[in-house]
């Protein structure tokens, strides 16, 4: 009778863990690591994205703020998660960056994580404080050969996209303009807002409104084209560096080594949120176009822009460390 019992709560035991071990996913919460403070271009594209998540998948789905170290602390918390995909990362550019501005890290960027799907794209603004005498971005390099190392801008961080975006306009021009870091672009563009710096690179997200209400003056976009809710606004190759471009972009990733039945069900679910009309219209506000795609096209992506910003981290001599 005791082995019958035994075996029976054996068997059990196993069916329980077999079941356990085959839940759909997901069958719990799920958060999204965001590296940045609230109020930044993760948080303005990743919150309609979760929040339709919640509603389609009936689990909670929450922003997870881990916020300092040019990313670093978010990141690892990714890279050291378990790869089930229950911990995203909610990244932007930054990260295709960090491998060429950091020595040590404690985790491979490229290595440790998995591309799931690109979000949002959109430009760089240049903008800078009214007190600035220069109403374009020739008379900033102007201005800045005139006072070299007086000058400065503000970034998201050491190693952000707008910190690099910075040394490839110091490269490109020949000028030498002094970097402000902050913990995020909300805070970098807030210094500009109150005249503690002269300018900064960053994202329409949190700076469009700024231009719009004449708080901030809009000097140049740094992608090929001019953005459409700034027509009059040159762009920087307009402005007479014809090989300028920066492009921001924000994606998800998951650690390394998650299914790749997960990764695709995540994929696909968001690709379809990013096709609805009222997130697109959130994105374009915001001055973002919504991405969408596979992991695979995300991750050609990232590895592109690993490359491009290596070669400006090495000529511009770019070490946080």
């Amino acid at each position: 009778m005791l082995r019958l019992l035994c075996t029976a709560s054996l068997m059990s035991a196993l069916l329980t863990g077999a079941a356990f071990a085959q839940a759909p996913y997901p069958s719990k919460p799920i958060r999204l690591v965001n590296p940045f403070p609230p109020g930044g271009s993760v948080d303005v594209v990743g919150r309609p994205v979760i929040e339709k998540l919640r509603a389609q998948w009936g689990q909670p789905v929450v922003m997870d703020y881990r916020v300092g170290g040019g990313t670093i602390i978010g990141a690892s918390v990714v890279a050291t998660a378990p790869p089930d995909g229950y911990t995203l990362y909610g990244a932007a550019g930054q990260h295709a960056i960090i491998p060429s501005v950091y020595s040590k890290l404690p985790f491979d960027p490229v290595k440790d994580f998995a591309p799931v799907i690109l979000l949002a794209t959109g430009p760089y603004l240049l903008v800078a404080h009214p007190s600035v005498p220069a109403k374009s971005v020739r008379e900033l390099v102007a201005l800045a050969k005139a006072q070299p190392g007086k000058i400065n801008y503000s970034s998201a961080g050491p190693g952000s996209g707008f910190h690099m975006a910075g040394e490839l306009l110091n490269l490109m021009a020949g000028i030498k303009t002094i970097h402000i870091p902050y913990k995020g672009g909300a805070p970098a563009g807030t210094a500009v807002l109150s005249g503690e710096v002269d300018m900064t690179f960053g994202s329409p997200a949190v700076l469009l409104r700024f231009v719009q209400a004449n708080r901030l003056r809009a000097l140049a976009v740094t992608t090929p084209q001019r953005f459409s809710q700034l027509p009059d606004v040159p762009t920087v190759a307009e402005a007479g560096l014809p090989d300028f471009e920066a492009q921001s972009w924000y994606g998800i990733f998951a650690p390394a080594g998650t299914p790749r039945e997960i990764v695709a069900k995540l994929a696909e679910q968001i690709d379809r949120i990013l096709k609805a009309e009222d997130v697109r219209k959130i994105f374009s506000q915001a001055g973002l176009e919504a991405g969408g795609g596979t992991p695979q096209e995300f991750g050609d992506l990232f590895l592109k822009d690993v490359k491009k910003w290596a070669k400006v981290a090495k000529d511009a001599g770019v070490k946080v460390d």
